[in-house]
């Protein structure tokens, strides 16, 4: 769209928000299965501007693309919502509609005059650093005050989840749009996702620092093996007859009562003639598939005793011991998540030159984030590593070609973007 003014009605007003994207320090996929996640909102953000009209439709667009119109009678329900953003150039506006989409269906909102919306972000997408969530926490935001809804914030994260879950179409849990929605500036969300009680911030110390690098892999959590491997944990949830969180499971439990109990593998045919279905919403067991089973069980049951450890550590005197053990507990994560088949060979490749450089150049750990295959590796390091950070991304792009983005800093949640 050459002129983005024209777009918008004149002395009629506009309603902004910004919400930020985020990178997954610690936790990841064990959202769903209701670990312990800890979240850092990054300097780079998505815009949303709102402004109501008369006609009963939407009229969406974004810097760079073309503009879209949806009727408000096409986004009442979930199902028919969904149908709208088949094409895969539009698909992304469906994360803008369907907070429409949900506040018809979980809060009563009757939608008699539609809106004109316009988007721009500089959160790189397909990077694992939540630009979907973004997208849908701004939008969520502006809409709420241009047409006067009074929607918690707490609730405006729960109805972003579910317009990426039920219209997106990508079976995410709620920790990116908390962060996206409650994150601070140069502080770590902490989120119990059971199924979302926000703990105490956890400020990050002044002598270390975490940046996240571009992969150049594209990171999609719609993909099918995000998706089996989410489906498998809550097969296993199934298979053991465990009517709570995975989470809460301790690892030593886990070793001396459960482990025996549920097979490396299934085909969904089979579990399904057994056991009917899974506790899970969003997916569905296929039967022509066969599911790893044990492994995606196991993530969220250590990795939520990880992050437990690793948020008790940041809150300890600052030592170099402490430092190398928050690593290792990166390196730790990184490698439940290729277990699970959620690696990928440059996120590989990216934590293995961080190791290689090591606490004698500032870098103590990596791991893979958000759901994996591909995407964006977040690193810890002493506050003046950057340099180190700097030699990692140049070895990458003479190994592959590719310059990583380097995620540098943070900035406020969607709810105090303004202060």
């Amino acid at each position: 769209m050459k002129d983005i003014k024209s777009f918008f009605k004149p002395e009629t007003s506009i309603t902004i928000a910004r919400a930020p994207g985020r990178l997954d320090v610690m936790g990841g996929i064990a959202d769903y299965s209701g670990s312990l996640v800890l979240q850092r909102p990054i300097a780079e953000g998505t815009f949303a501007a709102v402004q109501r009209i008369d006609e009963p439709f939407l009229e969406i667009t974004s810097i760079g693309r073309r503009p879209l119109t949806v009727p408000l009678r096409a986004l009442t329900n979930y199902g028919e919502a969904r149908e709208l953003f088949n094409s895969p150039d539009d698909h992304w506006s469906a994360y803008v509609a369907g907070v429409f989409t949900a506040l018809t269906v979980e809060r009563g909102v009757s939608f008699s005059k539609g809106a004109r919306i316009v988007i721009s972000s500089d959160v790189p997408e397909g990077k694992g650093v939540s630009s979907s969530a973004a997208l849908e926490t701004s939008t969520m935001m502006a809409v709420a005050e241009e047409f006067g809804l009074s929607i918690p914030a707490y609730d405006m994260a729960i109805l972003c989840q579910k317009a990426e879950n039920l219209v997106a179409g990508a079976p995410c849990g709620v920790m990116d749009q908390m962060t996206c929605v409650f994150g601070e500036e140069n502080t770590l969300l902490a989120l119990l996702c059971q199924p979302a009680q926000l703990e105490a911030p956890v400020v990050i110390p002044s002598d270390i620092a975490f940046w996240g690098l571009d992969s150049g892999e594209r990171h999609a959590v719609s993909g099918a093996d995000y998706t089996s491997v989410r489906t498998g944990a809550f097969m296993g949830r199934r298979i053991l007859d465990w009517n709570d969180h995975l989470a809460n499971i301790s690892p030593e439990e886990f070793e001396s009562e459960f482990v025996g109990r549920l097979p490396h593998e299934i085909s969904g045919a089979e579990f399904l003639r057994q056991y009917s279905c899974t506790a899970d919403d969003v997916t569905r067991v296929d039967p022509q598939r066969v599911y790893k089973i044990r492994q995606p069980a196991a993530h969220p049951i250590y990795e939520h005793d990880r992050v437990k450890t690793f948020r008790q550590l940041l809150m300890e005197p600052s030592s170099e011991e402490q430092r190398r053990s928050l690593g290792s507990l990166m390196y730790a994560s990184h490698a439940s998540y290729s277990a699970c088949g959620l690696g990928s060979r440059g996120t590989d490749l990216l934590v293995e030159l961080v190791r290689a450089a090591g606490p004698e150049k500032g870098l103590y750990g990596a791991r893979i984030t958000g759901g994996g295959l591909g995407g964006t590796v977040a690193v810890l390091g002493s506050h003046d590593a950057y340099p180190a950070i700097l030699q990692v991304a140049g070895e990458y792009e003479h190994t592959t070609g590719y310059r990583p983005y380097i995620f540098a800093g943070s900035s406020k949640g969607v709810l105090k973007w303004r202060e």
